[in-house]
């Protein structure tokens, strides 16, 4: 974000159901005209923060801030907020002019200024032919569009999107993302948007903020989370990885050395220091790991088998077993024939591996 006043704030934002923190003391600020995605697995937290921002819910503690100002005591209807849930909850009684025109009919707009609104809309999202039709006779796809159209139709400042495309399938899912982010940069609007799925946050958002347990683990671009995880939940929620345990033998600032439970010393970085002697997880992106003969010498090397490929149409994946059983990905653009069982070396460089304290186990 620039050093601009955020449009929304969210200050220390708690939600209590029961005895159960829902949401736990999170706090971010969203700059104007930004895509921020709210990404977690169910129970994360990021639908009950949405719907606190909405005004659907009341929070515990903490505060929601639009243009520095607590909108807590104001009514969801009167916070300037267009909203577009998974379900795309159309009128079927009405037709799609009338549907998108339905928000400036309630405010009592001029049936001229409805009309030509209702027009723009419809065009912004490509579906001008579909006027006169009801939603019943539109794929999922287009109701969701006429959903998008006519939250935006009384021009919101702020968009609010919760899982709108989890109901479709892939191929026309990336038809709408794509949608979205292109009426984004058309219309400037600020969207936070709630998904579970890491590539489509990846795929549109400015920036991500990671939920797990009520609260947020990381917050950042996607090239952030990526290629700098915070943790190794980051790390393994975002994208494919593969982890190795072992512990820490030489420790120098941002880099450590760890010898794995072989015994074979692999070098890899990390962001916080780390102590001599202690238990680590070794996080490598399938990517960025190659197989040559197992006669090939490198610094950073394993002996692997492997044991499977699978034909992904631009790549080859392939899995590999270590000598200690465990089981590795490899994802390639080198479609050379392997055949299954043969013994290789897997290789990856000291900058690829990135280190993590594993607090879940202690050293013996």
């Amino acid at each position: 974000m620039s050093g601009q006043a955020p449009l929304v704030n969210i200050r220390n934002l708690v939600k209590h159901f029961g005895p159960v923190a829902a949401v736990d003391d999170v706090s971010l600020q969203v700059g104007e005209g930004e895509f921020l995605t709210f990404l977690g697995s169910s129970g994360s937290g990021k639908t009950t923060t949405l719907f606190i921002v909405a005004g659907f819910e009341d929070p515990t503690g903490g505060d929601v801030e639009i243009d520095g100002r607590s909108v807590l005591s104001v009514k969801p209807n009167e916070r300037n907020i267009g909203m577009v849930f998974q379900r795309y909850t159309l009128f079927p009684h009405m037709t799609v002019a009338q549907n998108v025109g339905f928000p400036l009919m309630v405010r009592r707009r001029p049936k001229a200024e409805i009309d030509k609104a209702v027009k723009d809309m419809l065009d912004l999202v490509q579906l001008g032919a579909y006027a006169g039709r009801k939603p019943s006779e539109l794929s999922g796809g287009q109701q969701q569009r006429v959903a998008l159209a006519r939250a935006l139709v009384y021009k919101p400042r702020i968009l609010l999107m919760d899982e709108p495309l989890a109901a479709l399938d892939k191929r026309l899912r990336e038809d709408i993302q794509q949608e979205i982010r292109r009426i984004h940069r058309e219309l400037g609007v600020t969207i936070l948007y709630v998904t579970h799925d890491q590539e489509e946050a990846l795929r549109m958002s400015d920036r991500i903020a990671v939920f797990s347990h009520g609260k947020i683990a990381q917050i950042g671009s996607g090239a952030d989370l990526y290629e700098r995880p915070a943790d190794a939940f980051v790390a393994g929620f975002i994208g494919n990885s593969n982890f190795l345990q072992g512990s820490v033998v030489q420790s120098q600032q941002d880099q450590v050395a760890v010898r794995l439970d072989d015994g074979t010393v692999i070098r890899g970085n990390t962001r916080h220091p780390i102590a001599t002697n202690a238990r680590v997880r070794l996080m490598i992106r399938p990517e960025r790991l190659t197989l040559t003969p197992s006669n090939d010498q490198h610094d950073q090397s394993l002996d692997v088998t492997l044991s499977d490929t699978t034909y992904l149409g631009d790549m080859l994946q392939h899995e590999v077993v270590t000598a200690w059983q465990q089981r590795i990905t490899v994802r390639t653009n080198d479609h050379a024939a392997a055949a299954s069982g043969n013994a290789l070396k897997l290789h990856f460089a000291s900058t690829d591996v990135m280190v993590f304290e594993d607090s879940s186990r202690a050293t013996a």
